[in-house]
């Protein structure tokens, strides 16, 4: 297993969609025990495969933030069936590190997504949980939260992110 760099905004991975997965194999597997190392050690409670340059739509999530390893959820193609109502949160990015902003979330979500054993799943997730769900699928859609901000939020991010870029302290690709 290993720690791999996370991809920072706007790095042009991000901003894409990502591929279907189409079988589990051993490059998943590797891949999903990388994704757990790195998304624990950074410390977050959610990792999609884009963040780690990998143009799969895979995600982990664990609200526990390793504390409980069978709590690990992996998330192979997954997708939104519902979200229901709406709850607002401080959000944060570990592609954005250093940036928080309260964001609209459905308040309960249901989702579709294989395992590793290759079994189609349904999971309903509350609270934190939806908001994991919606975050992750977001990023494997190529979307990050701020697209969920006023234009001036966003705006705003992105003007102090670019002045981060040109004072050479916000790196694409961090070592």
């Amino acid at each position: 297993m290993a720690i791999l760099p996370i991809l920072r905004y706007p790095h042009e991975i991000l901003l894409t969609e990502s591929n279907e997965v189409r079988a589990i194999t051993p490059d998943i597997e590797r891949l999903v025990k990388d994704m757990i190392e790195t998304m624990h050690a950074a410390p977050g409670v959610g990792l999609a495969a884009n963040q780690i340059g990998v143009n799969l739509r895979v995600a982990v999530v664990d609200l526990t933030a390793g504390e409980k390893p069978g709590e690990i959820l992996v998330l192979v193609n997954p997708r939104v069936l519902e979200n229901i109502g709406v709850y607002v949160e401080d959000e944060g990015c570990l592609s954005l590190p250093g940036f928080t902003e309260s964001v609209k979330r459905p308040e309960r979500c249901v989702i579709e997504a294989m395992d590793l054993d290759g079994r189609v799943r349904t999971l309903e997730g509350n609270g934190l949980m939806a908001r994991a769900f919606n975050h992750e699928i977001d990023h494997l859609n190529g979307r990050l939260f701020i697209e969920h901000l006023t234009p001036l939020k966003r705006r705003l991010i992105k003007k102090k992110v670019q002045k981060r870029i040109r004072a050479g302290d916000w790196d694409l690709v961090p070592a």
